[in-house]
Formats: C-alpha cells, structure tokens, sequence
C-alpha cells in the first residue's frame, strides 16, 4: 500500500501582497500589534505570538482557485476573515504537520470538484491526543480523495467557519 502525504498550503506570498493592500470585500488592511498569542495566521500556518503585527482580512479561497484553475464556483464563492502577517514572513514551516490541529477542535473537510462546486464534507472532532489529532485530519483528507471527483479539500473551523487551509489532490 502506497502511503500518500497531504500538504496543506497556505495563502500565495503574491496573494497575501494583494490582500495587505485590498482584500477580498474591497476593504483597506488595518493591521496591529498583536497583544496575545493564538490568532490562526494564514501566511505561515502557526499561531501568532504576542507583539508581532498582524491583520484580519477578508479572503475568498475558492474564487481565488477558481480564477486560477478557470473555473467558476458560483454560489460556493465565499469570503471569510483570516488573519495574517501585516508583513512579508518565512510563510509555513513544512516540517510542521497539519496546523490548528488542536485536540478537541471541530474541523470541516469540505470537498471540491474540478469544475469548483462542492462534492461533499465531513466533520471530524479532533482526539484529545496530538498524535492522534493529527492522524485524525490524515484521515479525513484521505477519505475525501478517495472520491476520484474531489480535487480540492478546504479545511474549515466549524465554530467560527474560518478557512484554515486547503489541500489539493497529491
């Protein structure tokens, strides 16, 4: 049996440029510094720490797909608040794993086709165990390819319905 890696991507560097300038509602980045650790940055896939300057920005992950891929996701075309470095960073270390993993945490795994519309989605509660937390979203993003018409898997907080990253088709 062949073992597949699934790697989560984060937001292009040309993209989160745009983004700190516009972002996807029209509306003008007002970063700050960040006074506690926690926010889910989208630029490197890791918490934020406390005193680094950040930005909430509107972001439209499947129209930005879409666009690039030719497609047209009509009424799936969502645009959602994501924070990211109100600088240029590092971006994600891809040694790291599957990031907000947190044990307990509810994630989406919702499913995409090709042609941009929704094919399905699963909601996974994460085990308690980090281990165990992470080899939970292994398996949800391997459930979900297993479907031939699924090409891209977008990761999504149920509490808040925040895009946490997508995953294309290895």
């Amino acid at each position: 049996m062949t073992t597949v890696t699934y790697q989560p991507t984060a937001i292009a560097p040309h993209v989160l440029d745009e983004l700190r300038e516009c972002d996807d509602a029209g509306m003008v980045r007002r970063p700050y510094v960040c006074d506690m650790v926690g926010a889910p940055l989208r630029c490197c896939l890791r918490r934020s720490r406390a005193g680094e300057r950040i930005s909430l920005v509107s972001y439209a992950p499947l129209r930005r797909w879409a666009a690039e891929v030719g497609v047209d996701p009509g009424a799936y075309d969502e645009v959602g608040p994501v924070f990211i470095h109100a600088d240029r960073c590092k971006g994600p270390d891809s040694a790291f794993g599957y990031p907000f993993a947190e044990t307990g945490a509810l994630r989406v795994f919702r499913c995409y086709s090709a042609e941009g519309q929704i094919t399905g989605g699963t909601i996974v509660q994460l085990p308690g165990d980090p281990g165990q937390a992470q080899a939970a979203v292994d398996l949800a993003l391997h459930t979900a390819f297993a479907a031939p018409e699924v090409a891209l898997v977008h990761v999504r907080a149920v509490e808040y319905g925040c895009f946490q990253y997508e995953v294309g088709r290895p």
